[in-house]
């Protein structure tokens, strides 16, 4: 309600009629308020709402479930967005094969019943898919609105036409899993994102119909273009006045402009409109501000519809000579490259569990992220805005040229162009992308296309749109691989030409076709570390990014010495490996044969300034992909944190290099058996050696040389306390210890966040440990913790980094993997307690209380 106060003299003096008409004056604007407040109460001119609650779900396949009177009584009632394949045990009988991560794919069948009010009537209403894996087909009272194979790629259906206004309507979705394999890692299945009902007003701004770019930025002003898609389905053409108006962080008006339109009738029309940003906050990777521009279409005084558009202003370049400037200052990319799964929670996106891996890579001084390798949530780009990543977003990992048997190459002839185009106009809004990717080690690097993968006319179709684009003089001569290259880059160029098209390659060498091709913008390069310092010479005059790097393999707490042995693993790609265990070392001593040490890769990009960065592969553990293993591993071991989201200790590496944070990590652990030699490693910064002690007696100081990036020592065991100092000048900096732990005799659980938003999605990452009597942490415990939930949340998952634990990852138990393990709780939408109790034989079991407000 509004509150008016208004200070008068008593009317004694007044004249009666004027006493009545300031009343009548002062009634009139109390009703001008009234209908001021009422209004604001009304629906929003553009209405978006979460359609993911209470769908029905089966897996299996019933071809008569597209129709509006199936009935689907007896099927499971879940939220989206949903992975059936998480909620399976793992098998090596699944035909994803542990390079899928080694569960179930299948058919499944999504049916939702819900109601359109008749006010919305003259409207239209879409419906909106983030990402469903894969191969889709989508009914609407039994009508096909579409299908679509990629299991990546957001699209939308217009159910306008179908709709049954106050009646119920029903939604049909099917889902194609069951042609195994189709991914080198895993994919997930099902409605895997977000769906929204959007309905709008036949006039109105466009699906992913607004562009921004900014151009002549500086800290006193920048320009601001805004280019806007409207689109008239009614059947007659219609005027209206758009207004843009930018707000702060704060939701201050910083501009704003208005300009007239004219929409013909069942048509789209274009129109810019700029504006000037006076003294702009600048987005950047350590200050990431954003302003937000509110479009508005009226017609007649009336909203008719309302669009944000995010806004980050920045200038940047690739120099041939320092590599990435951001805002006229060089930043070194310290990027890693990040699949699309969530641990135990699969591949159904969920923004609080995204935001937790880029918090834990934030601390560790991580500024960029490569989608690898697909489009990825739109939760993601919006998280990246708003902490400050550097993003290289992937639109393929294959071309025409498959890598596993039933991929995207089957797709890729016929939807290439519709999902690159939905790729880019989708994501190109958000200040955190700075490259497009168009492919990542496509095969098409090397292989002629045979007849089986282009025949003659798609041969022609590229040949004479490359000669179309003048790209090469010599274009008779191109393979056809790379005019396909020069299409891509062309593709996304005309729809952003402010952000340079890359890709990553294996083949470092000149007669690489997308090279050839001359439409990469920046040259990226995956592993071949020997060829980087020569770069400038075997491509002068390029820029350079290290699109993947690394492939380091490691299992958080697991130990092989000695660690100044570097184990290659297998000793060659497409060799087979076995050791006993199915684990690697967590020194930084274990690679692949393809790859480096964490600490050799970052010496070398560190050292080069002309490489704009890196990506690490990879930042997180992922399922599938169990490289140097097969079954019985199921998950990775390339990441610099565990599957759970434990760092690993060359973390702390990173934080020492990336970060201003003060460090000082020592390890291993020291519980180890009498007479063993252990080597002791350090990581630190800000200091200038280490002093080492056991038990009170120095064991020597170390200090870095040249560009080393740790200290150690080899210590023959005896329990006690390890205790590292770190000095500069003399005077301390930070001291760690490690005590060797006695048996376990309860557990601990530590929650991330004891306080939760009661909307049903909200998670809290629980980590469980077992102490001693001391209270100390054990790092060796491996006892089975079963949990056990009430209240107001309930358990989305359990893991513990093991890439060799084959029990769901859903069930509530998991036993404890050199000291830890993850249990993740959920809000259910309710406010009110949770109550979490883990109990294990012959321990003491614990439970944590967390609020939902």
């Amino acid at each position: 309600m509004y509150e008016l106060k208004i200070l008068m003299k008593k009317p004694e003096n007044m004249m009666k009629k004027h006493v009545i008409l300031y009343l009548l004056s002062l009634l009139s604007v109390l009703l001008a308020l009234q209908s001021c407040d009422k209004n604001s109460a009304k629906e929003p001119a553009r209405k978006i709402s979460l359609f993911n609650s209470e769908w029905k779900f089966i897996l299996r396949d019933d071809p008569s479930a597209s129709t509006e009177s199936f009935n689907d009584s007896s099927w499971r009632v879940l939220n989206l967005p949903h992975d059936w394949s998480i909620e399976a045990d793992f098998s090596e009988n699944n035909p994803a094969t542990p390079g899928g991560g080694a569960l179930p794919g299948g058919i499944g069948w999504y049916r939702k019943t819900f109601t359109v009010d008749t006010a919305d009537k003259g409207k239209q209403t879409f419906i909106d898919f983030d990402g469903v894996y894969w191969n889709s087909s989508v009914w609407i009272n039994g009508n096909l609105l579409g299908e679509r194979p990629s299991g990546y790629i957001s699209f939308r259906y217009d159910l306008t036409p179908y709709l049954k206004y106050g009646q119920e309507n029903t939604i049909a979705v099917r889902v194609d899993n069951s042609k195994q394999p189709n991914s080198r890692w895993y994919s997930g299945s099902g409605i895997y994102r977000n769906v929204r009902l959007v309905t709008v007003d036949p006039l109105h701004i466009a699906h992913w119909g607004t562009y921004v770019t900014t151009e002549n930025v500086s800290a006193e002003s920048a320009e601001v273009n805004l280019r806007l898609t409207l689109e008239n389905n009614s059947k007659e053409m219609r005027s209206a006045e758009l207004i843009s108006v930018i707000t702060d962080a704060g939701g201050k008006v910083k501009a704003e402009i208005n300009s007239k339109v004219t929409v013909s009738k069942e048509e789209k029309m274009e129109t810019v409109q700029v504006m000037k940003l006076e003294k702009p906050m600048l987005w950047s990777d350590t200050r990431p501000y954003m302003y937000n521009i509110t479009t508005q279409v009226i017609e007649e005084g009336k909203v008719i519809d309302e669009y944000d558009t995010p806004l980050g202003v920045r200038s940047f370049e690739f120099d041939r000579a320092k590599g990435f400037i951001l805002n006229g200052e060089p930043v070194k990319i310290k990027g890693v490259c990040q699949h699309h799964d969530l641990g135990c929670l699969g591949a159904a996106v969920n923004e609080r569990a995204l935001e937790r891996q880029l918090q834990i890579l934030k601390d560790m001084g991580c500024n960029g992220i490569r989608t690898a390798h697909n489009p990825p949530a739109p939760e993601l780009l919006d998280l990246c805005d708003r902490m400050g990543f550097i993003v290289q977003n992937e639109a393929f990992d294959m071309w025409h040229k498959r890598k596993s048997q039933e991929d995207y190459s089957q797709f890729f002839a016929e939807w290439h162009e519709r999902d690159l185009t939905d790729f880019i106009l989708r994501d190109r809004n958000h200040p955190s992308i700075f490259m497009w990717s168009i492919g990542n080690e496509v095969l098409e690097q090397w292989v002629h296309m045979d007849v089986d993968t282009l025949d003659l006319q798609q041969a022609n179709i590229l040949f004479n749109f490359a000669k179309s684009m003048n790209k090469n003089e010599h274009s008779d001569d191109l393979h056809a691989n790379a005019l396909l290259t020069i299409k891509l880059a062309d593709m996304v160029k005309e729809l952003d030409p402010t952000r340079p098209v890359t890709s990553g390659n294996q083949e470092p060498r000149p007669y690489n076709n997308l090279f050839k091709s001359g439409a990469m913008d920046i040259y990226g390069f995956n592993y071949n570390d020997d060829l980087w310092g020569k770069l400038p010479e075997m491509y002068p005059g390029q820029k350079y990014i290290i699109t993947e790097s690394t492939s380091a393999l490691m299992t958080r707490g697991h130990y092989e010495m000695p660690s100044d042995h570097v184990f290659i693993r297998p000793e060659r790609w497409d060799l087979p490996y076995e050791n006993p265990g199915n684990q690697c070392s967590a020194y930084d001593n274990s690679r692949t044969p393809w790859g480096t040490t964490h600490e050799r890769t970052w010496q070398l990009v560190k050292k080069y300034g002309f490489l704009s960065g890196m990506y690490v592969w990879t930042g997180f553990d992922y399922l599938g992909e169990p490289t140097p293993y097969w079954w019985p591993s199921r998950s990775s071991y390339f990441g610099i944190i565990d599957l759970a989201g434990f760092p690993k200790d060359v973390y702390y590496m990173y934080q020492s290099e990336w970060s201003d944070k003060t460090v000082l990590h020592l390890f291993p652990h020291w519980n180890w058996e009498a007479g063993q030699t252990v080597d002791v490693w350090a990581y630190y910064n800000q200091a200038d050696e280490v002093e080492l002690y056991l038990n009170g007696k120095s064991l020597g100081k170390r200090s870095r040389k040249g560009d080393e990036m740790k200290v150690w020592w080899r210590v023959p065991y005896q329990a006690g306390t390890l205790k590292a100092v770190s000095r500069k000048g003399g005077k301390e900096v930070l001291t760690r210890e490690i005590k060797t732990a006695g048996s376990p005799v309860e557990l601990r659980l530590t929650a991330d966040r004891q306080t939760l938003t009661a909307d049903g999605t909200d998670l809290s990452f629980i980590t469980v440990e077992a102490v001693d009597a001391d209270g100390y942490p054990v790092p060796v415990a491996d006892n089975m913790v079963n949990f056990s939930i009430e209240g107001s949340g309930f358990i989305a998952g359990t893991d513990n980094g093991d890439p060799t634990n084959h029990h769901s990852l859903k069930k509530p138990s998991r036993s404890l993997f050199n000291g830890k393990a993850l249990v993740v709780v959920q809000s259910d939408g309710k406010k009110g307690d949770i109550s979490l109790t883990a109990t294990a034989t012959g321990l003491k079991s614990t439970t944590i209380n967390i609020k939902c407000k």
